[in-house]
């Protein structure tokens, strides 16, 4: 199959679409990991021991739930996106970015969030995508 303009932008929506939904399952991931098995108190203790308020874990972990529903429903998913990107630097620059680049080492590197972070900006710019029950209107 030869690429065209027009098969490109008759399946950007739905690239749009997967890199969307797969965002939102892993913000839902680690709102779960933050519930389930650290638990709440657990993150917010950590959060404590950054020299965070202990209370920000648990905004944390709403902005990893309500974030993660809205870029799967595909409810504001443009301005969402841009939204979560400060949580996402903030893992790097208080909890990752002393461990190196990579994420394999010891507590893991910042090199994921870097990408999540990245990947979260693509989907701001390219568009909410296909089966977006409230598309961004504009950011």
């Amino acid at each position: 199959m030869t690429l065209t303009n027009s098969n490109i932008s008759a399946t950007a929506p739905y690239g749009a679409f997967i890199l969307r939904v797969a965002l939102g399952v892993l913000f839902l991931a680690h709102f779960a990991l933050k519930m389930f098995v650290f638990t709440p108190a657990g993150a917010a203790g950590f959060f404590g021991s950054l020299g965070l308020p202990p209370a920000l874990a648990y905004v944390t972990m709403a902005a990893e739930l309500l974030g993660g529903l809205a870029l799967i429903l595909g409810i504001y998913a443009r301005a969402v996106a841009l939204a979560l990107i400060p949580l996402l630097l903030g893992t790097i620059v208080l909890v990752h970015g002393a461990n190196g680049f990579f994420f394999d080492g010891k507590g893991g590197g910042w090199e994921y969030p870097a990408f999540w972070s990245i990947a979260l900006l693509v989907l701001a710019l390219i568009g909410d995508g296909a089966h977006a029950l409230v598309p961004t209107r504009r950011i």
